[in-house]
């Protein structure tokens, strides 16, 4: 086993939030389900990684009991669950530890969000010298405010500010930064068909 697929964040703390509904994606919870499939048939390890920022009383505090993975999701014996509370899945956990004890070279990212944790974890895993492959369609995002916008406004409100960047435009970001500097950017369909599954490199 030289390859993992990280599960970033697919929690049920981002259904909980009204924006939840202006996502990218809203089949990421099948998309991560299909990659997860294929990496159990192949034999890779499944590591799922969840978000939680205790007492603040939010969806991400655990108290709030939100902090677990959207159903059908569900680790399988074996397959290591860590609660990180940084952007990335390193710096408050021991995946590194995990990763390289258990020889793994390779990285498979999905998640949620694309731009944030996803592209957090990417960066920082092939600084520290992982092959990253990033599967954009088995992320999700959603639409950033603008940082003069003003706290509290509605779904509709935030979509309709024209300086609202928009899920398709995250996307392309976080593609064009990844692409041939961070990682691969590959989709579940190249993943999951017979050829796909096979470990790369």
């Amino acid at each position: 086993m030289s390859r993992a697929l990280l599960v970033i964040d697919v929690q049920e703390s981002f259904r909980q939030r009204p924006i939840w509904r202006a996502g990218s994606n809203p089949d990421v919870v099948g998309q991560v389900s299909r990659l997860v499939d294929a990496a159990r048939d192949n034999g890779d390890l499944v590591v799922w990684v969840l978000h939680s920022e205790p007492d603040t009383g939010d969806v991400f505090d655990p108290v709030n009991g939100h902090v677990r993975l959207i159903a059908p999701l569900a680790a399988q014996t074996g397959e290591p669950v860590l609660t990180k509370t940084s952007r990335n899945a390193f710096t408050t956990t021991n995946l590194h530890q995990l990763l390289t004890t258990g020889g793994i070279r390779e990285l498979v990212v999905c998640g949620i969000q694309t731009e944030q944790c996803c592209e957090t974890t990417t960066r920082l895993a092939a600084d520290l010298g992982f092959e990253v492959t990033f599967v954009t369609d088995a992320t999700a995002t959603f639409p950033i405010p603008h940082r003069d916008a003003p706290a509290g406004r509605s779904v509709e409100e935030i979509i309709a500010d024209p300086r609202t960047l928009g899920t398709a435009e995250i996307v392309t970001r976080t593609e064009y930064a990844l692409a041939g500097r961070f990682a691969t950017i590959r989709t579940v369909d190249e993943l999951t068909s017979p050829v796909g599954a096979a470990p790369v490199g």
